[in-house]
């Protein structure tokens, strides 16, 4: 009973973390950029985040579970060609086009899955392959150039009248309040949960493990496939150069948000609130004139900052226990 108060308390310290690191963020470059306290500034950063947050809401489950996809970024990336190459070469109505991408996400995901569990082969170097597979496969879907769509997406991520947030982020929103009550009040949540703190124990108590990681994968292609659609329609157009080291912004902002790399433990919302952090840190950046490589080297910083805090966080519970 003890260490259930105190991890309560834990995680309850860890949202105050966070909305403590977004407010040093806004005051730090609300102090060197005069133009970053500005309503602009903030539907922007908001309009910016729904394919990251999306992508993150599947992460979290992944990384709960005791596993990891490193493929997200790339497996988004062939959404988003599949939609613009659907909508601008083939000439399908969006719907289609959506769906196509929706379900090539789940394809990828659930192939991920299978291929971890059935051959016992770690999660990190299966998505690692497709990282690599779903790169390529986004060059020869556009044959390496930018599909522009324009009108067709354009109204997914631009911002609503009289609101200034788009219907892609609103979306986002939804996803992760469906994500959180999906992770605390459902079976498959509880499952999640229990595989990633022992799965062993799992197996012993007569439950088959191997459905839900393989959903949880599956759940994450699922997530990025809508990540696609996000990020075709804030772009108005599906670039294979585009995502670049989105999967290292989701793992940070996952495990930023409190979710433990080791497994067992974690929250949508609080990975919500860790996409915002990635989002404000790079907008901010931005803002100074930080030039890209610069912008990678505090992305890294935060990864490594994000990786010691869980470590702190796990020790701090076990000590508890």
């Amino acid at each position: 009973m003890l260490g259930v108060k105190a991890g309560s308390r834990i995680l309850r310290s860890d949202y105050l973390g966070l909305l403590v690191v977004l407010l040093l963020l806004f005051l730090v470059f609300g102090t060197l950029s005069e133009r970053f306290f500005t309503v602009r500034t903030f539907t922007t950063v908001a309009n910016q985040v729904p394919d990251l947050a999306v992508v993150a809401v599947g992460m979290t489950f992944v990384l709960i579970a005791g596993g990891i996809d490193l493929s997200v970024g790339s497996v988004l990336l062939i959404y988003a060609a599949f939609l613009g190459v659907g909508l601008s070469v083939w000439d399908l109505s969006f719907g289609s086009a959506a769906g196509m991408a929706l379900l090539a996400g789940l394809f990828c995901g659930l192939l991920n899955g299978v291929v971890s569990v059935s051959f016992s082969v770690p999660s990190f170097i299966v998505t690692l392959g497709m990282l690599e597979i779903a790169r390529g496969a986004s060059y020869l879907v556009t044959g390496s150039r930018t599909a522009y769509i324009g009108a067709a997406i354009e109204p997914v991520g631009a911002p609503l009248p009289g609101l200034g947030l788009s219907p892609a982020f609103l979306a986002a929103v939804a996803l992760v309040i469906a994500g959180q009550i999906a992770l605390t009040r459902t079976v498959f949540g509880r499952y999640a949960v229990a595989i990633g703190t022992n799965e062993e124990a799992v197996r012993l108590s007569g439950i088959d493990p191997r459905p839900t990681r393989i959903a949880v994968f599956a759940l994450a292609g699922l997530s990025s496939g809508l990540g696609g659609v996000f990020h075709a329609g804030r772009l108005a157009a599906a670039d294979p150069n585009a995502a670049v080291g989105l999967e290292l912004s989701a793992i940070a902002a996952v495990v930023l948000g409190g979710t433990s790399l080791m497994g067992g433990r974690g929250s949508v919302v609080r990975s919500f609130f860790g996409v915002l952090v990635i989002a404000v840190l790079q907008s901010g950046l931005a803002q100074i004139g930080a030039s890209e490589p610069a912008k990678r080297v505090v992305t890294g910083a935060v990864i490594v900052a994000a990786v010691i805090a869980d470590s702190y966080r796990s020790s701090r519970l076990r000590e508890r226990d």
